[in-house]
């Protein structure tokens, strides 16, 4: 039901927006009047009830006119929308994605960004010099077939040997529906093959991969790990293969997995926490569940943050094709070189034709539920959630899987899919997660902590136990898009170095591994 005891409040993103978003919890009724702003001396009336985080119209839009938010064109009105009235997806045609071919490519130089020192974590370092905010012990999978007996085991090995060590945080399975049945050859069958090799090889389970193989798979371990990531690659104890003869029935292979288990639980046990650069931190940004409050609030913040950790020499990590490719053109003139905007360029045409081969477009996003949290359109989502990666120049993009080797802030494909996006962040090396939501979601992962922001302060109240950082203060004037951004990056800070727990890690919401495996399947 609408608040009618708040004051009205809409926000407005820039100058030119002929559209703002009301901020009301439960929206607004018809006939509210709001105070006298820029846009006109008598003020605006709506003509009928806009719901919360939906758009009014600022003046009068004629048929086939732009409709502008951000300083963006996110639609034609299909009819004409009168001052005051809502303005939402059902009257508005979707413009043309950005064409690809005459894009500014960046590479101009770029001021030196104020660096930020003496920020500090306390984390885990391994042998490759990469550097843990967890202390987790991962067994890997080859194929779907052994899935459920690892996690049998990781079961009992969590009961019956993990009190045992108290420096491992955690025992994870990495399963999957990959390895078998599957074209192993095909084009794009490089891309999951390569997100579980480096899934395994994540900073936060120490460089100490184990593998469980079925025997007769597809994807062999050898395969799937390079022969550096695992020093023994014929006998235990890195590897255990059911099929071997030496597996008298279940019972065995079970035993064999914990045996293997408990010679990594020994190693990560040695290990603790030491004070590390903040340069350390590869952190992963996500949205989901977004609302037309996430462009103005939560994503906006995170950006600051993320330019924090741009400055304190960290490694920032944004994806999603679909949801910056709407936005391209002012992703590219970020560019540092005009090698990194080509590379930008690259990978959206390699989803354009992606989706193609689907009979598919990126019309398909977004979801109901972000509809019902007032964007209209792919247009609207694009220029809401690219705010999430700050000011920063973009120093390199890797494809979906590829593990990020350069510090600065990084586009690392991925499709839209919170677990699939958040799968292959983590194979890019991530470390840490920050994800904002307007509609709320459970989400969280067990490899890597998830400290989720709301945008809106209704989500986090009603949420309180699910949402780690309110940014809804921003868009009630309670607090500024800065004094949220460093409150992320303190939490961070925080939660990277085991002071703070966040709220997906307090209940154990970990959801399951989901690969992106655009080959065909036999």
């Amino acid at each position: 039901m609408p608040n009618t005891d708040q004051c009205p409040l809409y926000v407005k993103v820039h100058p030119a927006d002929n559209v703002a978003i009301v901020v009301n919890e439960g929206g607004l009724p018809a006939g509210t009047r709001f105070d006298s702003d820029s846009d006109s001396n008598d003020g605006l009336t709506l003509l009928e009830a806009i719901p919360e985080a939906h758009k009014v119209a600022l003046t009068d839009i004629h048929s086939g006119e732009s409709v502008i938010r951000y300083g963006v064109n996110i639609g034609h009105a299909e009819q004409d929308i009168a001052r005051g009235s809502w303005v939402h997806e059902g009257i508005l045609t979707l413009p043309e994605a950005p064409a690809l071919d005459n894009l500014p490519l960046g590479g101009e130089t770029h001021p030196p960004l104020q660096p930020l020192a003496g920020f500090t974590f306390e984390g885990f370092l391994n042998d490759d010099g990469s550097v843990g905010t967890k202390n987790i012990l991962g067994i890997s999978t080859t194929v779907q077939c052994v899935a459920a007996t690892v996690n049998y085991a990781v079961i009992k090995i969590k009961a019956e040997l993990l009190p045992k060590y108290p420096n491992v945080d955690d025992v994870i399975a990495i399963t999957h529906a990959y390895g078998c049945g599957v074209a192993i050859n095909a084009p794009g069958s490089e891309i999951p093959i390569r997100t579980l090799r480096n899934l395994s090889l994540n900073p936060n389970l120490g460089g100490a991969p184990l593998v469980v193989s079925l025997g007769c798979e597809k994807l062999q371990p050898a395969q799937m790990l390079p022969t550096s990531a695992l020093p023994i690659l014929t006998t235990a104890p890195y590897i255990v293969r059911l099929q071997d003869e030496e597996h008298q029935g279940f019972g065995d292979m079970v035993t064999a997995i914990m045996e293997m288990a408990e010679k990594r639980l020994i190693q990560l046990n040695a290990r603790t926490r030491t004070t590390r650069p903040a340069s350390d931190l590869i952190v992963g940004l996500q949205c989901g569940g977004s609302d037309a409050f996430s462009g103005v609030t939560a994503n906006p913040a995170v950006g600051y943050a993320a330019d924090l950790l741009v400055r304190a020499g960290a490694t920032v990590m944004f994806s999603e094709v679909t949801e910056v490719r709407d936005a391209i053109h002012l992703l590219t003139a970020r560019a540092e070189t005009q090698q990194v905007a080509n590379d930008l360029i690259r990978e959206m045409a390699w989803y354009d034709e992606y989706l193609g081969r689907g009979s598919a477009d990126r019309s398909a996003n977004p979801s109901p539920g972000n509809k019902r949290g007032g964007l209209a359109n792919i247009v609207e989502k694009a220029l809401g959630s690219i705010a999430k990666a700050g000011t920063s120049p973009i120093s390199g993009v890797y494809g979906p899987g590829e593990k990020v080797k350069i510090k600065g802030l990084i586009f690392a494909a991925t499709p839209a899919s919170d677990f699939v996006c958040g799968t292959l962040q983590l194979a890019a090396s991530m470390n840490m997660h920050v994800f904002t939501t307007g509609r709320g979601t459970p989400y969280g992962l067990a490899m890597a902590p998830v400290i989720k922001v709301a945008s809106r302060t209704s989500l986090a109240k009603r949420w309180s136990d699910l949402i780690d950082i309110d940014a809804g203060t921003i868009a009630t004037g309670k607090a500024t898009i800065e004094e949220v951004g460093e409150a992320i990056f303190q939490m961070i800070l925080d939660v990277a170095s085991g002071r703070k727990q966040t709220c997906a890690d307090h209940y154990g919401l970990h959801n399951e591994f989901a690969l992106f495996n655009p080959a065909p399947i036999t």
